[in-house]
């Protein structure tokens, strides 16, 4: 028996499904390698295809198995489409050699010209490795990229902390200029803030090149090209080389889940059909997204795919990914209006198996080149295993988002405060499948998008705007920030096995994202971040982001993840608080909004002896108003159970430490010769 039936005896009338689950896992392995292959000797396609210098000329190489000639063009020969005809070699590939070796030059523009279907069109390499928008023009093409050229790492004995505190980030709003920012300009400022925060990985985002800016890098053209938007192939590695000094994983936000349907700057119908990597007909097209969905039974796609992720790993050192949408992957139905509520959800008809096979067979691969990388999982449907080893029955994935969360806060947002349920809130923190990892946050990319609102938004509303001035009161802002700090810790400490932040939230970015448009003039106004207002000592969002740092340094500390999940010891509901434990922390809220709670017994541990408070966020330093004295409580006993007697103040929350005694010094055997002096004894 597998272990996620152990784990999850509620699934054992599906012992099947995970049976066939594991079935297809190595019947797909069997099909696609070859004797004694393993999937790192597999998933090698962007060693063979693409551009590659060898000794006197150049070898040009596609996957093009529906086609019936191909040709390259470009800044070598004049642009003439059939000057330069490829080979077919067998099984669908096709081949060029151009002798000598200037025969192609970093920078040289090129393209594919395809004849299929009585057509001859224009695309871009599948294997491009840098892809730019030509000036004033919609036209995009192919920048060969000379494979001699090395960059200089010095990241060789790189390794992540254990924990995980990750940073999402979107390279091109970075910085507070209004235009799109580059790689340099994000290592050299950005990261700097990312690590003083206290964050120790940053999940980078609209990385694969995308031809459309606002779609925040989800409707990817060309998966081997890292995006033009924001500089060249060498300052994406700079950027990653500065974290790893830094001591900073760096994911990649892969996406695996669909494909933009461009024909000209995509690969959708590269060979002339929608087959060669898609599904055909309606099931090839995602309902929702305008896109195309891959056909993951594929071994051609299987082979795309994979060495996709082995290219990302070795050619830039990414240290893991965040799979986006990979619910949408997971179902027919992409789980569209579906509520999986019931077990039977996940094994059914609406399934799609082979993906699931590929998310196994990627994570296999990927702990193959690094196995110490990091996988995320984007799946908001639950699906059983995501987060269990293979071997167990599982997906593979490391961690998967809570994305339950956010719309749990959001629902308490919309909520008079003295109506919040804490007992709900508890639960939903607490609702994370047995022995998997979760990545717990209170906002994404998502809420911060027009149309939607951060946290910080929905309390303060507009008076944002005017009374973010630390010596302004109004209660509508004492109330949003003593709130956003107690909603931030609670998550961080109660929801998972990780913790996940989107750039800027920490000190409650003012201004939503929109990027340029034609609807909003095609203004960056709204696609930037504000530093500035977190470094001004005047305004209030520096108590925000002071706040938000010590708490990552606080629980980093104390290696709170280490416990799988928090043990709740005390909880109020009419009065609105609870008090949960956590490692060797105490985590004690009152989320109600008047009443502040006197001699509040809360039970601790059998061996604890007394608690020290450690932080709270009615610190005077974080525009609270200091009415918790941070000293050192003594354990009481009552009936045969200790507690620690404590004042509450209203919407505050405060972290209490075992108070750990100090190792008495020994001292030292005088030395024989010397009469040892009383002074000296003590």
């Amino acid at each position: 028996m597998y272990r996620i039936l152990e784990l999850n005896p509620q699934l054992k009338d599906f012992a099947g499904d995970i049976d066939l689950r594991m079935f297809l896992y190595n019947s797909t392995k069997e099909r696609i390698l070859s004797g004694g292959q393993t999937l790192k000797d597999f998933a090698n396609a962007h060693n063979y295809y693409g551009f590659h210098h060898v000794d006197g000329g150049w070898y040009y190489r596609e996957w093009a198995p529906s086609a019936y000639q191909l040709y390259l063009e470009g800044e070598f020969n004049g642009w003439n489409q059939t000057s330069h005809p490829l080979t077919p070699v067998g099984d669908g590939n096709w081949e060029l050699y151009l002798e000598g070796d200037n025969a192609l030059w970093e920078g040289c523009k090129v393209k594919t010209v395809v004849d299929a279907n009585l057509t001859r069109t224009e695309h871009i390499p599948l294997y491009a490795r840098r892809v730019i928008q030509e000036p004033y023009t919609v036209n995009f093409v192919c920048e060969v990229v000379d494979d001699r050229k090395k960059f200089n790492w010095t990241d060789g004995n790189f390794e992540g902390e254990d924990t995980l505190f990750i940073y999402e980030a979107h390279v091109g709003m970075a910085q507070e200029e209004g235009k799109v920012s580059s790689y340099r300009e994000f290592a050299d400022w950005t990261l700097p803030h990312v690590k003083e925060a206290g964050y120790n990985a940053i999940q980078l985002m609209a990385i694969m090149e995308h031809p459309y800016y606002g779609s925040f890098g989800y409707q990817v053209s060309n998966f081997y090209a890292a995006s033009s938007w924001f500089g060249r192939p060498e300052d994406l590695k700079y950027l990653i080389n500065k974290a790893h000094e830094m001591g900073i994983r760096v994911l990649l936000d892969v996406v695996h889940s669909h494909a933009v349907k461009n024909t000209t700057e995509g690969i959708n119908m590269f060979d002339g059909t929608v087959w060669q990597f898609f599904h055909d007909g309606p099931k090839g097209d995602h309902p929702a997204w305008g896109t195309k969905c891959f056909d993951y039974g594929k071994t051609g796609v299987i082979h795309f795919l994979l060495s996709n992720l082995k290219f990302w790993m070795e050619e830039y050192h990414f240290d893991g990914f965040r799979f986006d949408g990979v619910t949408s992957m997971l179902y027919h139905d992409h789980g569209l209006g579906t509520d999986f509520n019931s077990n039977d959800k996940y094994f059914s008809y609406n399934t799609d198996t082979e993906a699931i096979t590929y998310l196994q067979l990627a994570n296999e691969l990927i702990r193959q080149v690094n196995p110490k990388a990091i996988t995320v999982a984007e799946d908001m449907s639950g699906m059983p295993g995501m987060c269990l080893p293979i071997e167990d029955g599982g997906i593979g994935f490391d961690y998967r988002l809570a994305m339950g969360l956010p719309d749990m806060w959001i629902k308490a947002a919309k909520t008079q405060d003295e109506f919040w349920d804490i007992n709900k809130m508890w639960g939903d923190m607490c609702l994370r499948r047995p022995g998997e990892g979760t990545v717990a946050y209170v906002e994404s990319h998502d809420q911060a998008l027009v149309g939607d609102q951060t946290m910080i938004f929905r309390l303060a509303g507009a008076n944002m705007y005017t009374d973010m001035e630390k010596h302004t009161h109004n209660p509508v802002i004492d109330r949003a920030v003593a709130l956003h700090k107690m909603i931030r810790l609670f998550t961080l400490a109660g929801g998972g096995e990780g913790y996940l932040n989107f750039m800027g939230n920490e000190f409650g970015h003012p201004e939503w994202i929109d990027f340029p448009r034609e609807g909003n003039g095609w203004s960056f106004h709204y696609c930037r971040r504000q530093w500035s207002l977190k470094n001004n000592e005047e305004l209030k969002y520096q108590w925000l982001n002071d706040f938000d740092r010590d708490m990552v340094h606080l629980c980093k500390n104390h290696h709170i993840f280490n416990q799988r999940m928090a043990n709740l010891q005390l909880m109020k509901a009419p009065e609105q608080m609870l008090c949960f434990a956590r490692c060797d922390l105490f985590f004690v809220f009152n989320f109600h909004p008047a009443n502040s709670l006197n001699n509040v017994l809360i039970p601790v541990y059998p061996d604890t002896k007394e608690l020290t408070v450690e932080f709270s966020s009615d610190d005077w330093r974080y525009g609270g108003f200091g009415q918790v004295h941070h000293m050192t409580y003594p354990v009481k006993e009552f009936d045969g159970q200790r507690y620690v007697e404590l004042y509450i103040p209203a919407r505050t929350a405060i972290v209490l430490r075992e108070t750990k005694e100090e190792p008495k010094k020994v001292a030292k055997k005088p030395a024989a010769k010397k009469k040892t002096t009383k002074k000296e004894t003590k």
